[in-house]
């Protein structure tokens, strides 16, 4: 593909969201990529929150993280460029142990997935002896290597209610965990240093830990007030991963993919999202008749360390490759098949 039929088809695509001086140095690296994923018979996985350039003009695949494990999972490709953040590349690595796995920036981690370590699971499941762990896939290697049970926020729900047991352990987002409690009927507690599991006895309970996400914490209950007095016919969609009294107060709450449907679907004459606003600018780029407010931006600068320039940079350089040791790999392996199984 040369230079200029990727420039028209970003321009195309990205002239409401991207100068056009950007997009023809854009289009020079995409289209370097282009011809090098195909020399290395590559795979580029672009996660929903990747910045527009790059999420419009390289990826072989687009979508959340539970679409991007499935493509992982069955890819033939020899080489894998994960442009997300480490967990993520983990996780393609977990289900593909014969492949180069390549992250395209090594600072590219998560608030989240950091908040928990595997030594923290051992300790609770000390504590909850019997109960089964579910751990949202924005987790790190080891500890979904302690985990029955991987979940994304998709398919929390569904995970939960598939488990017949009266205490589960759930972790690490706070926020999740609430509002997977709410939607399941279950009481959701957080961990005190002495709480035993016949301190729980008698009520459907969910574990949780005080982990979150450090971009959709800032979403408050405000947001969407002060969005409704100045647009009433708004309609508000939520990330899981916001606390329970926003996603109470929005219209929808889902997952990326299911928040990409609902943007696509809806007739309402205004939306706001509240998630990574990057998701923004690529939802407003495929649905341009769609009128999406801006008042509620919030950048991931882990996602923002993944660029053009980076994965144009790991194709060339073989950087950074992702491994996980066994038998950390292995264990991981079975708590993310079996969420692929329940979706």
């Amino acid at each position: 593909m040369q230079v200029e039929a990727v420039f028209e088809d970003l321009r195309r695509k990205l002239h409401d969201v991207v100068p056009e001086p950007e997009l023809r140095i854009k289009a020079e690296l995409a289209e370097r990529i282009l011809r090098l994923k195909k020399e290395r018979n590559a795979i580029i996985l672009g996660h929903n929150y990747m910045e527009p350039a790059l999420f419009h003009s390289v990826p072989d695949f687009t979508g959340d993280s539970l679409a991007l494990c499935r493509e992982a999972a069955r890819t033939e490709a020899d080489t894998i460029v994960f442009c997300g953040v480490r967990f993520m590349a983990e996780t393609a690595k977990i289900l593909n142990p014969s492949k180069t796995v390549l992250l395209p920036a090594a600072e590219a981690g998560c608030s989240l997935a950091a908040s928990i370590r595997a030594e923290d699971v051992r300790e609770l499941k000390a504590r909850f002896p019997g109960a089964p762990v579910v751990v949202y896939v924005n987790t790190y290697a080891d500890v979904k290597a302690e985990a029955d049970y991987c979940c994304t926020s998709g398919n929390a729900a569904d995970m939960v209610r598939s488990i017949d047991a009266e205490i589960i352990l759930f972790l690490p987002d706070e926020y999740l965990a609430a509002n997977v409690a709410r939607e399941t009927g279950r009481r959701l507690v957080l961990p005190t240093n002495t709480m035993q599991a016949g301190d729980l006895v008698g009520e459907s309970t969910l574990i949780g830990w005080p982990g979150r996400c450090e971009v959709h914490e800032k979403f408050g209950v405000d947001d969407v007030e002060n969005a409704r007095k100045q647009f009433p016919d708004v309609l508000v969609l939520a990330h899981p991963e916001c606390s329970p009294e926003v996603t109470a107060a929005a219209d929808f709450a889902g997952s990326t993919k299911e928040m990409i449907r609902e943007v696509r679907e809806t007739k309402a004459p205004h939306y706001l999202l509240l998630t990574e606003c990057a998701m923004g600018d690529n939802i407003i780029a495929d649905n341009p008749e769609k009128k999406m407010l801006r008042i509620c931006s919030v950048r991931c600068p882990h996602m923002n360390e993944i660029t053009l320039e980076q994965t144009l940079a790991a194709l060339e350089h073989n950087r950074y490759v992702i491994d996980v040791p066994e038998p950390i790999r292995s264990r991981a392996a079975l708590s993310i098949e079996r969420m692929l199984a329940l979706a």
